[in-house]
């Protein structure tokens, strides 16, 4: 197959003039693509990886969501579903990371969507761009509520600070304000931060598992790890109730599109962005399970009747098993990887509303789209984020699923624009220019795979998870989806359908911006 990159079929999308000598293979790429090198290309491939598998999270995502796991199809449940969601998720991964591999930019999932689609391609870039927007701000607000909430059972147990949803939507907006801070400094910190990060995750789970096998004098059989299925939904049909319970396995395995949000600050970003995301989904399979596995097998004594203290299960787990002191030991190591999630999550949402306001797409784009020239980076993306993020979590103060919520909106936004590039890809057929990391014939089967996956979680984590339905348990998922997507829809058909024209190109020599 030729090594060419033609442009997309529509009037932004063509080829600059060849780089110059003294600029880099990555830069010389990006111009292909039609834009000139603004941010700073300082992350190693480890870098880049570092960054989704920090969004990803297993001790964000495993342990927030796993009181919600207990309840719909309980230990069971939890514990054969993460594989299947996991092979499922790789799919999903395995066909982005082909894309990537072709398109190495900030803009990531809506500029590929745009390159792939030919006809309409506007309207499907902006789709996307929405989608991806929103699915970043909703991962960014349920890991720092995971976060805080995590925070507060360890003040309570320490301090005596009520695990309470006021105390919770405090620490909640702290910790958006120093992940907000954090990035303001460049990116450079968050690299080296990112890189811990990795180490901690890894350390940590091996602490935690370890400690919870060898210290406590009681451990659950393997019967009730892998046969206990548990129903506290009122629901009635368990099938429905063990679909629901994928939620766990489905928000943790989530966020590394990041790995391509980061690519114009990559050196080799056309095989270290495809290898950040792939190898961030697979290494966080293997360890996320191994911790879930462990977490279950601690359970000392399980009553759904009875409430934790802490409001949070496996903080209840930790102290059942451990004690006091264990407990706040294994919560520390918790928080700080939740900690560093969340700021990865910021890191990678801003780069995406930096390169969609470059291209016009998002209210105020002037603004959003404005890099600091200090540190090169985009400081007022970084704060749209971060307080869209603390505006979608607030329903925690009076809706008990808020949380779970919050996560479908996350899974649902960043699902819907992870697939349709990959749809749009096997829609294109022989038409579609791989990069340098590609899958062969093993591209088609993969993304069906990927798409039709990717259909099933769209609809079921917008169903109801607890019966019957009231004002406090009402899943508000649909509701936020459609208010987003339904604000995109109404601009663009009143308007942006007139001027957007999908990702716009810069002239090399002057970057400025083509109209």
């Amino acid at each position: 197959m030729s090594s060419d990159h033609p442009a997309a079929d529509h009037p932004a999308a063509q080829v600059l003039p060849a780089a110059t000598a003294d600029v880099s293979t990555d830069e010389q790429r990006l111009r292909e693509l039609g834009y000139t090198q603004e941010l700073a290309r300082s992350l190693s491939g480890f870098s880049n990886f570092a960054v989704s598998f920090s969004i990803v999270s297993i001790l964000s995502g495993c342990l927030t969501l796993y009181g919600y796991g207990m309840t719909t199809g309980g230990p069971a449940l939890i514990t054969w579903g993460w594989p299947l969601v996991g092979a499922m998720t790789l799919c999903v991964g395995l066909a982005m990371a082909e894309i990537c591999s072709s398109y190495p930019t900030a803009g990531g999932l809506y500029f590929w969507a745009a390159k792939l689609a030919g006809r309409n391609a506007p309207a499907f870039s902006w789709i996307t761009g929405w989608c991806n927007f929103l699915g970043g701000v909703a991962v960014t607000a349920s890991v720092d509520y995971g976060a805080a909430t995590f925070t507060n059972a360890l003040l309570d147990l320490r301090f005596g600070y009520a695990a309470s949803p006021v105390h919770t939507v405090e620490i909640f907006a702290v910790i958006l304000l120093l992940h907000g801070l954090l990035n303001s400094f460049g990116v450079r910190l968050v690299a080296v931060l990112n890189t811990v990060s990795v180490w901690w995750h890894l350390v940590g789970v091996l602490l935690i598992v370890g400690a919870l096998a060898v210290l406590p004098h009681h451990h659950s059989s393997a019967g009730f790890v892998f046969g206990r299925f548990v129903n506290e939904t009122g629901f009635h049909n368990p099938f429905y109730v063990a679909l629901l319970g994928l939620l766990l396995a489905q928000y943790t395995l989530t966020g590394y599109d990041a790995s391509a949000h980061m690519t114009e600050e990559t050196r080799d970003a056309a095989r270290s962005g495809p290898r950040g995301i792939v190898n961030s989904i697979a290494i966080s399979l293997v360890a996320g399970w191994i911790l879930l596995l462990g977490l279950t097998f601690a359970i000392r004594y399980y009553d759904p009747e009875v409430n934790t203290p802490t409001q949070v299960p496996p903080a209840q787990i930790f102290l059942d098993a451990l004690g006091a002191s264990g407990a706040e030991l294994l919560l520390i190591i918790v928080i700080g990887a939740q900690f560093f999630c969340g700021m990865a999550s910021v890191t990678a949402n801003s780069r995406m509303v930096y390169a969609f306001s470059r291209d016009g797409a998002l209210p105020g784009a002037k603004l959003w789209h404005r890099i600091d020239p200090r540190t090169q980076t985009p400081n007022n993306a970084i704060w749209l984020g971060t307080g869209g993020a603390f505006l979608l979590g607030l329903p925690a103060l009076w809706n008990s699923t808020a949380f779970a919520a919050v996560t479908s909106v996350s899974v649902i936004g960043l699902y819907l624009a992870y697939v349709i590039p990959v749809y749009l890809r096997l829609r294109l057929g022989d038409g579609f220019e791989r990069g340098p990391w590609h899958l062969g014939r093993w591209s088609r089967p993969i993304g069906i795979v990927a798409v039709g996956w990717t259909a099933l979680i769209t609809v079921l984590f917008m169903l109801p998870t607890k019966y019957p339905i009231t004002v406090g348990n009402f899943n508000y998922t649909a509701v936020a989806i459609a208010v987003v997507l339904g604000f995109s829809g109404i601009w663009w058909l009143a308007s942006a359908r007139h001027w957007f024209t999908g990702p716009r190109i810069q002239d090399a020599a002057t970057s400025q911006e083509q109209p």
